[in-house]
């Protein structure tokens, strides 16, 4: 275990193995919320419950990420890093396990909670990475920890369907448990150490809590993004929530895919998501801007095929493709407008932000199960179509009133070049330490 000192942290270089572990870290926890989205169907006949109720159980799962998000993540900045992250990845551990074992839908839900508090972990390995790592290699290094959260999130489908395939939805919760296991181990032993941000700072946990509020009563930029980013999370969790009943043939479907098939359709999901880094260069040039009424549009034109693609799977794909590009592309451009806010409060731009963005996703999965229930696939894309034509709206409307903002230029953009260049992919590559230095 390599220990790094303030000097040391300056001059040293992280190893790709160390990138490569906290990658890995940050896609096994943030994919433990959705390993059971492509399942909810099975899951379902197993309880004898009704989609809505059990769509319920991403809706918990995720209520639980917001606790921590909240709670949880901003205890990175006082307490050993390395401690609180293999705590979390032994408490996902005994979580999943127990959920695997639960006889009841009840304890189900419970112990799903706690996969989703626990998941926070993935949040905390970020400004970790971005705490240790040299200066000239801090954008590379927190865009590929956040290319492995996202990869872990959209890979987590795919898994989960070939696994339940063979040994149905509890293996996919055994399985992920032993992932946890290995990954603490890894953390416990190979992960390097740097002095806590605010150790010693004199704040205490609480005022730190209370000064998360005071960012969002000042900026504006942030109570902006803030709304883009849970209208667009929750649409992403609505559609995801929805299709799995689709594909597996609930309701008038025509579709009758089993759990592995379902899953591969995450796969468009990857591909659609892989495309997003031409919104950071785009914005990278100074159009942020016109680049966020281009990223809603595509959520506009994505549910319209996802409505006709309810019944020719080869559109339902295409749909996918375009649908994920234009969320992973509203990611991209809102977090490179909050993080280029207050360089000293990264971290509590980051809970801002991701708790915001994670309430919408419980309203979405909780929208998207009642919604297939009481009106099908039809009434899902309804719905998504009104959000994204809200949020291009919205985003017409806070344009206007930030027109005069640096966040509107180049300047908030210098570090997110570096970024997209050094990691090469996603909107996630715009992580807490992304625009930092940019100036506000």
């Amino acid at each position: 275990m390599a220990t790094l000192t303030d000097p040391a942290r300056a001059q040293a270089h992280l190893s790709r193995f160390v990138v490569f572990l906290f990658a890995v870290t940050a896609g096994s926890s943030a994919g433990c919320l959705y390993y059971l989205q492509p399942l909810l169907h099975e899951i379902s006949m197993d309880f004898s419950i009704s989609t809505a109720t059990a769509g319920l159980l991403i809706a918990v799962t995720q209520i639980g990420y917001l606790l921590g998000l909240a709670l949880v993540v901003p205890l990175g900045d006082f307490v050993n890093r390395r401690r609180l992250v293999t705590g979390l990845l032994l408490v996902s551990c005994l979580a999943l396990v127990a959920a695997g074992l639960m006889p009841a839908y009840g304890g189900l839900l419970t112990m799903v909670f706690a996969v989703g508090v626990s998941a926070s972990a993935a949040q905390i390995v970020v400004p970790w990475a971005a705490a240790i790592a040299a200066p000239d290699e801090r954008g590379a290094v927190v865009g590929n920890v956040m290319s492995g959260l996202l990869i872990g999130i959209l890979l987590s489908r795919v898994v989960s369907g070939l696994v339940a395939e063979v040994g149905g939805w509890r293996a996919i919760l055994f399985v992920a448990a032993g992932l946890q296991v290995l990954m603490a181990a890894a953390v416990w032993f190979r992960a390097p150490v740097a002095r806590p941000a605010a150790a010693g700072s004199g704040q205490s946990y609480p005022q730190v809590l209370r000064s998360i509020l005071t960012l969002v009563g000042t900026h504006d930029v942030l109570r902006h993004r803030m709304f883009l980013g849970g209208l667009s999370m929750a649409a992403f969790s609505c559609m995801w929530t929805a299709i799995a009943f689709l594909l597996a043939g609930a309701g008038d479907s025509h579709y009758s895919y089993s759990e592995a098939e379902i899953g591969l359709f995450g796969l468009a999901g990857v591909a659609g998501a892989l495309v997003a880094p031409v919104v950071g260069k785009l914005a990278d040039r100074g159009y942020l801007r016109h680049t966020q009424y281009g990223v809603w549009g595509a959520q506009i034109v994505g549910w319209l095929l996802l409505w006709a693609g309810g019944n020719e799977v080869v559109m339902l794909v295409i749909a996918l493709l375009v649908f994920d590009f234009g969320v992973q592309g509203v990611q991209l451009a809102n977090q490179t407008g909050v993080y280029s806010l207050d360089e000293q409060a990264r971290s509590r731009l980051t809970t801002a932000y991701m708790v915001a963005y994670f309430a919408g996703g419980v309203i979405g999965s909780s929208v998207g199960g009642w919604a297939y229930q009481s009106g099908g696939w039809g009434l899902v894309c309804e719905i998504g179509i009104g959000s994204a034509i809200v949020g291009f709206a919205a985003w017409a409307l806070f344009s206007w009133t930030e027109r005069e903002h640096p966040v509107q230029g180049r300047a908030a953009h210098a570090e997110l070049r570096a970024m997209v260049r050094g990691a090469g992919i996603t909107s996630a590559t715009t992580s807490s330490d992304a625009v930092r230095r940019s100036p506000s």
